[in-house]
């Protein structure tokens, strides 16, 4: 779990004062700024001090391991090694953070830690501020990365920021259908957490409370305001928890494969296949089709058209290799019921 989190509007000008103690001499502290910021007002309220860096992270694409082992082999050998390293932004900008964190203190590439439990080392000092709100980046203990042969985590202990800071204000005005992919983001944490095989207290006590959350947010509320954005920064965060100790389900496992094969981005991905998969989760994908209507978005639709035999391979090769997935939406006897053949029909419908 993360071991510090400030929450609340204003938080983010507590921020020299959050990592000061965290500042080793000569050592810079490094800040991974999404892209979309440069040249904007909050990278100016970033405290830099001495030697500290500013890099802007682009996250046009999700996180590749390439990426990350360029990242941190250019801090190595611009530094030697750093304070620790803050991520700003959304999912993927957060995700890098949390790698380069790590690759610095452990050999070899992030391709080599792309599993359960196969990090040997702490990393830097890392934390985390969310410029968007839902995938639960900020309090995951996974960073999800593309690697050469696979999407997957460094799901580890040692992978969770040491700090967030949880600044709603840093949501206002960002672009509506992002804000709402990453918002189902959230939404769809909580129906695979609360409906699968691994399911218990912990995970159900934060599970319940972010769909309440998002619910409130997607149906119930008129008009978005800055009550929807503290909101989703905590159903965000509440989905997140629920993860922690249960697992997603299938709309995550499937668009896996979409994600490394197509690019498409987490939220989108969730979303396409939301759409489709009513066998596993009946009533959550009426709710989340209702959710679509009154938002008034576009799910895209026939991605998959056109892929040849192999392609298709590739994603049921990368969506069958998230086993524990598979087995907390449908249990042990899961390879009986998600075959090659059933995957292959669904990801034609998307």
């Amino acid at each position: 779990m993360v071991d510090y989190v400030v929450y609340g509007r204003g938080s983010f000008n507590q921020l020299d004062e959050i990592i000061a103690p965290h500042r080793a001499d000569g050592k810079p502290m490094v800040f991974l700024v999404d892209h979309f910021f440069e040249g904007k007002p909050l990278v100016n309220r970033v405290p830099l001090r001495d030697n500290d860096k500013i890099i802007f992270a682009d996250v046009t694409y999700e996180p590749k391991t390439k990426q990350v082992d360029a990242l941190a082999n250019q801090l190595k050998d611009e530094f030697g090694s750093v304070s620790g390293v803050i991520g700003i932004g959304g999912g993927s900008t957060m995700d890098l953070a949390k790698a380069v964190s790590l690759m610095i203190n452990n050999p070899g590439s992030s391709a080599d830690y792309q599993g359960w439990d196969l990090v040997k080392f702490p990393g830097v000092y890392k934390a985390g501020i969310p410029t968007l709100s839902g995938t639960g980046a900020e309090v995951s203990r996974t960073t999800v990365l593309t690697g050469p042969t696979r999407k997957l985590g460094m799901n580890s202990d040692f992978t969770p920021f040491n700090q967030i800071v949880l600044d709603p204000e840093l949501t206002a005005n960002a672009p509506v259908n992002q804000r709402f992919y990453t918002g189902m983001d959230c939404y769809i944490h909580c129906i695979e957490s609360l409906t699968g095989t691994y399911l218990n207290e912990f995970s159900k006590s934060y599970g319940e409370k972010a769909l309440e959350l998002c619910r409130y947010i997607f149906l119930e509320k008129e008009q978005w305001d800055e009550e929807c954005d503290d909101k989703l920064m905590m159903a965000s965060y509440a989905g997140g928890m629920s993860i922690a100790y249960s697992q997603v389900g299938v709309a995550h496992a499937v668009s896996y494969g979409l994600s490394y094969l197509l690019g498409t981005k987490h939220g989108i991905g969730n979303c396409i296949v939301m759409n489709h998969i009513e066998e596993y989760y009946p009533e959550g994908v009426a709710e989340f089709k209702r959710m679509v209507e009154k938002n008034g978005i576009d799910i895209p639709q026939g991605i998959c058209k056109g892929l040849t035999d192999e392609q298709f391979d590739t994603m049921i090769n990368v969506s069958l290799g998230m086993k524990p997935l598979w087995e907390n939406a449908l249990g042990v006897d899961w390879e009986k019921i998600m075959t090659r053949e059933k995957l292959r029909a669904l990801y034609e419908k998307l």
